[in-house]
């Protein structure tokens, strides 16, 4: 059983073991628990029907929360580099899932978590990753939750190890800064979809109070459709987000209708693969800016096209 958190050993930001994983230089650690002896519950699946499939794995229990300080940044941007040294590092992932297929709010919390404000997690938009390798002593165990803010991203990684003491450090923050969705605003779409896995399709317009989009020649709909023409491998979502003015079902369902408007426009008219696509819609869950100026609302009424393809 977990021990309560009076019981561990609470390390100030900035006690370092050092590394396993290598974070960007403009991360900064803002906890690290240290449980010796104990148990971990390790998420194996997704929820679903008031069920988590779990196992139970006991050993030295790491965990640690870092920030990553850059606005806007996207839970794939975050995770996709420390997927990488993962597998680099000999670990194979058993489970990984995002946001509502994981199954949203109870998968959320079902899962253990340091609390705000050194976690926070955005329950609209969240990635889960379970991995594990042959330690020197028996299998080690691996987690990051990843999720993203207005300003920042965070990573919390939970480390279980047969030894009693850490074989090596878990992190250190010296690669090069991770840079903001948004910071080369002269990328082409292309570029920031291969690089950043999403793009905001800030040409778009609709009808006041409609979801329905209006008529013109979009510029980035066109990019977007001979990305997908010369990537015929890959497949994307169309995400609808709106401020937060009026219910959450309400926004939801509005936000999923511009998607699909969209969605149809690159069909009929600039001639992309329905079977690449689909429409979503996120409500007022996943904000790029404050609602509390009207720049802000605005910068929040938007779709965004994501990468969902999953090969490398």
């Amino acid at each position: 059983m977990i021990r309560a958190l009076a019981a561990c050993l609470v390390v100030a930001a900035g006690a370092l073991h050092a590394q396993t994983f290598d974070f960007p230089s403009n991360a900064n650690l803002q906890q690290e628990v240290v449980r010796p002896a104990d148990s971990y519950v390790l998420p194996m699946g997704i929820w679903d029907q008031g069920e988590m499939p779990t196992q139970t794995v006991e050993g030295l229990v790491t965990q640690q929360v870092w920030r990553i300080e850059a606005p806007s940044l996207t839970t794939l941007q975050l995770v996709r580099p420390l997927r990488e040294q993962l597998r680099n590092d000999r670990y194979r992932i058993i489970f990984e899932c995002q946001t509502e297929a994981c199954g949203g709010f109870d998968f959320r919390f079902g899962v253990e978590t340091l609390p705000p404000p050194q976690m926070r997690i955005n329950i609209g938009d969240f990635r889960f990753l379970a991995a594990e390798r042959a330690g020197r002593n028996g299998p080690e165990y691996l987690t990051l939750f990843t999720s993203r803010t207005a300003e920042a991203g965070f990573v919390q990684i939970t480390h279980v190890s047969p030894d009693t003491e850490p074989p090596a450090p878990l992190a250190r923050a010296e690669a090069a800064p991770l840079r903001a969705f948004g910071a080369q605003t002269d990328a082409s779409l292309s570029n920031q979809l291969e690089q950043v896995g999403r793009a905001v399709l800030g040409d778009l317009s609709f009808e006041t109070g409609s979801a329905q989009l209006a008529q013109g020649d979009y510029a980035s709909l066109r990019a977007l459709a001979e990305y997908l023409a010369t990537t015929p491998s890959r497949t994307v979502a169309l995400v609808g987000h709106t401020d937060s003015s009026g219910g959450l079902e309400a926004n939801i369902a509005l936000s999923k209708r511009r998607a699909a408007s969209v969605l149809e426009r690159l069909v009929s008219v600039y001639g992309a693969d329905r079977a690449q696509l689909e429409a979503e819609g996120m409500g007022y869950l996943a904000p790029l800016s404050s609602n509390l100026t009207e720049a802000g609302r605005t910068a929040n009424r938007r779709v965004e096209v994501i990468v969902t393809s999953t090969e490398e």
